[in-house]
């Protein structure tokens, strides 16, 4: 038998008894069993081809068939049959072929024994997809896989591997470089975490929300946590409070601490500080500040309570300067070195010993460093720990200085619905009656005993149910500040997410929200108890943990209804400030308004669900830039680079601007060098403003000698003389030059012009005049004043701007702002689509010294003797040479390009409220002032901008906005 045959012989008998042959002649099987009989035929000796001959031929002639022989003789039947070996034979066989038909004969599961035109995908986990013939088989099958499953013991998941043991523990030991926020975890699961200031907070979000957000903030309500903003506050005697904060700031910058609106609660303020009687020099940084509104026993001890919000870049150098002026000492009262003490021990659990480890488990090195972190109490979403605030005591003056830092949670909602979210968000706690229990919540049951606290409290919850009728925040005065008590908002948590809008019913009243809009919120109800630290702490302490609230909400009788708590239910006290929004210029007033909620420790998460559960988008550090550009508001603290913040800021970003660059091969990235840029990375605002300085002033003649800068060395030789001049300068020059040099070398750092008087009179220097309107005719007197006046008292100061493209055109960051020729201005009049000149491109003198260094230090590595030879000291000294990057010591940073430089941009992009492009930045005041004089009063304002990887300069219109 052939090879083939033997294979479909077998694959004939795989599914047969074993007591079943099957015959090579034929395809009938034969039984070899007990009992059984075999035919005349097979019984009979002869060759295997008679014998088939002979059975086709009896079949033919059964059949009626005709055949050349005689017909084959018929097969015999046997003449007796034992019944009982018979029927014993047949039952083996029948066994035999339902236990074959029962087991599988491989290893496959019964859907894969179907032909593949019969299968389905859905047949590894519905049983209903197979034939019903297949069925019962099947659901044997799986009764018999889930029961192997819970009885095999495999090792856990690479995720609940990496689990830490003691979270509690784990989320402490990661914040002790970076604080978290209460929200942080919520964060971090849809954004971009930056660790920053101490703080590691949320960036931008992962998906695509650029435009989104833009919308929220401009139709609904964008939605930031702002806790990492650190709050200090100052008691005292109100005298003494004024006395000691009047040497920090300066009314010529506008309101201060003194303002009337301020100074009785109902306004939040904001202002600039500087060092103690140094203004305009030497600024500490930008802050916003809230009184608290005189209460009775404050009156009777004229002391008042002060808070001032800061960012914590500021932190350091504003707290300083507040312990000096309040003459309090450097260490904190109640700072004690003393750690917590150790948790006690679990109990014993039964575990295996450690040299015998189970099937699938594996065994978890315990590091010694996680038993000697002490635990910690925690609050909010379990992720940090609760210190107590550090406070300052002045024995002379009286005031104390607290840092409420992390102990107050601050949310801002930016956009026109943030009325209708806060309205829908909360509702205000109800009066406790007297009849009840006081409960949990004893303060509040002695605060509504008072008629008067009980009349304001009706009072507020008025106002606040106004606002919900309000089109937006930017009605209401500018830092409009709302008292209020509200109930737990997860009680008042919707099914579903929804998007609030205004409720038109809440304009029936036109009194109220005439006087709402105009006088803003009264006196009265502008107090909270969220100024005292005895109430915070209360509210902290009663608050119904998350899986408590839960278990109630889970026994409720029908699922969905409002839980009631009744006296049990947390009194919130909070406090309401209204944002402006966008207070300068003319264009989209009041864009970006909103409102900022302040909230005690650990109710973070409880407000901030609610709040998404309305239909807001949240908001990162991008969001927030982003926000202050469409605003014109200077960033914090990118944009205060007169503060120790901002220039340690800027020096941040400059370091990660050149190791972005870096890590581009040379011919992948931009040669500043030959586009004519200096500085790429940051700003030389000190060399820009000494230069400036050095020029000749306006309307005045030059002086004998101009003075150039030239690799920060000043020179006595004008940069235009020829050399056989220099012999013949007078000795007066050169007494002159001296005396110059002097001054210079006296005077202090550059400083921004913060005084509102001369930036309104420079804004309407700035403002062009039209052929059909008539400018000021004195306007170079006016401009010859005002510029003697700033040079004399804020001398090397730069002016913030605001820049329009004409036409296309993106800034981008640290472009270059330029004062553009006459040629220019002539072009652009002839022809209105002129985009600008170009600026020609630049050699660099530096690659030669670049490539040997290269050189150099390939034959240093090749020859390791040759490294001590005076080549490679040499080598050393050009380290700092980065192809593409100017050196170190930079040449004059105005007249190195075609057209003189003013400043930079500090931040730039294609502005969708605006539809073109559009910058904020810094010029110089000397320089601005060189350009109003030469330019005509139609034209007054151009300005030239540059990105730093092009040639092309664009026409861009300058505004001071104030």
């Amino acid at each position: 038998m052939s090879t083939a045959k033997e294979k479909k012989y077998a694959k004939r008998m795989r599914n047969q008894p074993s007591n079943v042959s099957l015959d090579q002649s034929d395809d009938h099987p034969r039984h070899g069993g007990r009992g059984s009989f075999q035919s005349y035929g097979d019984s009979n000796p002869g060759s295997s081809g008679q014998q088939q001959r002979g059975f086709h031929q009896s079949r033919f002639h059964s059949r009626g068939g005709r055949g050349r022989g005689p017909p084959s003789e018929s097969q015999p039947v046997p003449k007796f049959l034992t019944v009982t070996k018979f029927a014993q034979a047949r039952a083996a066989e029948i066994n035999a072929m339902v236990k074959a038909a029962s087991q599988k004969s491989s290893n496959s599961l019964v859907f894969q024994s179907l032909p593949r035109h019969m299968r389905r995908r859905a047949m590894g986990h519905n049983i209903k997809r197979l034939p019903r013939r297949l069925r019962e088989i099947a659901k044997k099958e799986m009764e018999k896989t889930v029961h192997q499953k819970k009885e095999q013991s495999k090792s856990k998941s690479r995720k609940a591997r990496r689990r830490h043991g003691n979270l509690q523990l784990e989320f402490n030991r990661r914040q002790r470089k970076n604080i978290w926020l209460e929200t942080h975890i919520w964060h971090a699961k849809r954004f971009h975490m930056l660790k920053k200031w101490g703080y590691c907070l949320a960036d931008r979000p992962t998906m695509k929300s650029y435009r989104a957000c833009y919308r929220a903030m401009s139709n609904h309500c964008l939605l930031q946590d702002m806790s990492y903003y650190c709050c200090v506050e100052l008691l005292g005697k109100e005298e003494d409070l004024f006395e000691a904060l009047s040497r920090l700031c300066s009314i010529d910058t506008g309101p201060t601490f003194k303002a009337a609106p301020c100074i009785s609660g109902k306004r939040q303020g904001s202002l600039v500080l500087y060092k103690a009687d140094k203004y305009p020099e030497e600024a500490l940084g930008h802050v916003t500040f809230i009184w608290k509104p005189r209460s009775v026993s404050d009156t009777a001890c004229n002391k008042r309570q002060l808070w001032i919000w800061m960012h914590p870049a500021f932190k350091a150098d504003v707290l300083k300067e507040l312990r000096l002026v309040c003459v309090c000492e450097e260490r904190p009262d109640n700072f004690v070195c003393v750690s917590e003490p150790a948790p006690p021990p679990p109990p014993p659990t039964e575990e295996p010993p450690a040299s015998v480890t189970g099937a699938g488990r594996k065994r978890k090195l315990k590091s010694k460093g996680e038993k000697a972190v002490p635990v910690k109490k925690i609050i909010g979403d379990g992720t940090r720990a609760v210190p107590d605030p550090y406070y300052w005591t002045s024995t002379q003056t009286g005031i104390t200085i607290r840092d409420l830092t992390m102990e107050i949670v601050r949310y801002r909602l930016v956009g026109p619905m943030s009325n209708c979210v806060l309205g829908d968000a909360l509702h205000v706690a109800p009066l406790h009656e007297e009849t009840e229990a006081p409960g949990p919540h004893s303060w509040w049951a002695d605060y509504c005993k008072d008629p008067d606290k009980v009349l304001r409290h009706n009072n507020q919850e008025s106002l606040f149910k106004i606002l919900k009728g309000l089109e937006s925040a930017a009605q209401i005065p500018s830092g409009t500040v709302l008292g209020l008590t509200v109930g737990d908002p997860r009680l008042n948590l919707p099914d579903k997410r929804t998007k609030s809008f205004p409720n038109v019913e809440s304009y029936e009243d036109r009194d109220k929200v005439k006087s709402l809009t105009q006088a803003g919120v009264p006196v009265e109800c502008t107090e909270s108890l969220i100024w005292s630290s005895d109430v915070r702490s209360h509210v902290l302490d009663n608050k119904i943990s998350e899986q408590e609230f839960n278990r109630l909400r889970s026994e409720l009788l029908i699922p969905g209804t409002k839980l009631d708590l009744h006296n049990s239910e947390s009194k919130i006290p909070v406090l309401l400030i209204q944002q402006p929004g966008k207070v300068t210029g003319k264009d989209r007033p009041g864009w970006g308004s909103g409102w900022d909620i302040c909230l005690p420790k650990g109710w973070g998460m409880a407000f901030w669900i609610p709040l998404i559960f309305r239909g807001v988008r949240v908001g990162g550090l991008q969001q927030r830039l982003q926000h202050f550009q469409y605003m014109g508001a200077p960033n914090v603290p990118g944009d205060f680079p007169d503060t120790p913040a901002g220039v340690q800021s800027a020096q941040e970003t400059k370091a990660q601007l050149l190791e972005k660059y870096t890590r581009r091969p040379p011919a992948k990235r931009t040669n500043f060098i030959k586009h004519g840029v200096l500085s790429p990375f940051h700003c030389p605002w000190d060399q820009l403003t000494r230069e400036w300085e050095l020029r000749p002033s306006v309307g005045l003649e030059s002086p004998k000698v101009q003075l150039k800068v030239d690799n920060l060395e000043i020179k006595g030789e004008p940069a235009d003389s020829p050399a056989d001049e220099e012999m013949s300068m007078e000795s007066s020059a050169v007494t002159e030059e001296k005396t110059v040099l002097e001054d210079i070398e006296g005077r202090k750092d550059f400083s921004v012009l913060r005084n509102k008087k001369i930036l309104q009179n420079l804004s309407a220097l700035v403002a062009p005049v039209s052929h059909g309107r008539k400018g000021p005719s004195d306007r170079s007197q006016q401009l010859s004043h005002l510029v003697g006046s700033v040079l004399r008292d804020f001398p090397r100061s730069l002016v913030w701007v605001r820049l329009s493209m004409l036409a296309k055109g993106s800034p981008e960051l640290h472009a270059l702002i330029c004062s553009p020729s006459e040629e220019d201005l002539l072009h652009l009049q002839q022809d209105k689509s002129f985009p600008g000149p170009l600026e020609p491109k630049h050699g660099d003198r530096f690659k030669k010294q670049v490539l040997k260094f290269k050189k150099d230090k390939k034959k240093a590595k090749k020859n390791k003797d040759a490294a001590k030879n005076g080549s490679v000291e040499e080598a050393s000294c050009n380290d700092d040479l980065t192809l593409g990057l100017w050196p170190s010591p930079l040449p004059e940073v105005t007249s190195h390009c075609s057209r003189t430089l003013l400043g930079y941009v500090t931040q730039g992009d294609f502005s969708l409220a605006m539809g073109y492009g559009d910058a904020l930045g810094f010029v110089s005041f000397t320089g601005l002032a060189h350009m109003l004089t030469d330019q005509p009063q139609d034209k007054t304002g151009l300005v030239l901008v540059r990105n730093l990887t092009s040639l092309q300069y664009r026409f861009a219109k300058l505004t001071i906005e104030v």
